[in-house]
């Protein structure tokens, strides 16, 4: 019978996104346990009770309360995931929730080895 292999839990998950598997990669190798996307927070309703806005952060740290979303769309195009946040803190202050932001991202990334700085250069020499 061959023997099973079992892989880091970042391995099993299907993340929408390289972003995700890198933080939970990360997450990992520091034995920080964490649960991908375990939780929608409906932010708004219509008339007939029908969810119109929801927020589901990216992470869940139950050992630390305290979830994680990460983003690494352009600066300029995170509005909305702000707006989102913002109502999601004003229903529920007892949620501890993180936005980790695209340079905050790719500053984890080239400080852990996860990939080298160069990889997130854009012509001209500014980070992507």
């Amino acid at each position: 019978m061959p023997a099973v292999t079992v892989g880091l839990p970042y391995e099993s998950v299907a993340f929408a996104h390289n972003a995700e598997r890198q933080l939970a990669r990360l997450f990992d190798f520091y034995a920080v346990r964490w649960e991908y996307e375990p939780h929608t927070f409906v932010l708004s309703r219509d008339a007939d009770g029908h969810t119109t806005s929801a927020f589901a952060p990216d992470f869940w740290l139950p050992d630390h309360h305290r979830y994680v979303e990460v983003t690494t769309m352009d600066q300029r195009l995170v509005t909305r995931k702000n707006r989102k946040l913002r109502q999601l803190r004003a229903l529920r202050p007892d949620l501890d929730v993180t936005l980790i932001y695209q340079r905050d991202y790719l500053a984890l990334l080239t400080k852990y080895g996860l990939e080298p700085p160069e990889q997130h250069a854009a012509p001209g020499g500014s980070a992507a």
